[in-house]
C-alpha cells in the first residue's frame, strides 16, 4: 500500500516555473514506477511523465517534452515534477500515481495508487 500526497501547485504566469512534489508513504516506494497525470476541466485525465524505480529512465508526453522534468529521491520517498516555460494550456489538476508493476505506462489504469491532486493555473 502506498499513500501519495502532492504539493507545490499554484498560480503562475505564462513562461514561469513550478515544482510539484509527491510524498509517498510505505517502505516499498522504491519498487514502484511513478507517473504524473493531469486533468483540466471538461477534459479526460492525460499522461504527463513517468519514471522507473531507480530514476534512470523517464518518458514524457510530447506536449511537455523539453519543458518538464520528472525525478525522484528514493531516500526521501518522493517524486517531483519540475515544470518550466509554462503555458495556459498546462493549467490542470496534477496527480501523481504509483505503479507496482514498474512498467512506466502512459495509461492511467495501470497505476494502482493515486494522490488527491494539486491545482496548477497558468495565466496568460
Amino acid at each position: 500500500q502506498v499513500q501519495l500526497v502532492e504539493s507545490g501547485g499554484g498560480l503562475v504566469q505564462a513562461g514561469g516555473s513550478l515544482r510539484l512534489s509527491c510524498a509517498a508513504s510505505g517502505r516499498t516506494f522504491r519498487s514502484y514506477a511513478m507517473g504524473w497525470f493531469r486533468q483540466a476541466p471538461g477534459k479526460e485525465r492525460e499522461f504527463v511523465a513517468t519514471i522507473n524505480w531507480s530514476g534512470a529512465n523517464t518518458y514524457y508526453a510530447d506536449s511537455v517534452k523539453g519543458r518538464f522534468t520528472i525525478y525522484r529521491d528514493n531516500a526521501k520517498n518522493a517524486v517531483y515534477l519540475r515544470m518550466g516555460s509554462l503555458k495556459p494550456e498546462d493549467s490542470a489538476v496534477y496527480y501523481c500515481a504509483a505503479d507496482h508493476s514498474g512498467s512506466m505506462s502512459t495509461m492511467d489504469y495501470e497505476y494502482e495508487f493515486w494522490g488527491q491532486g494539486t491545482q496548477v493555473t497558468v495565466s496568460s
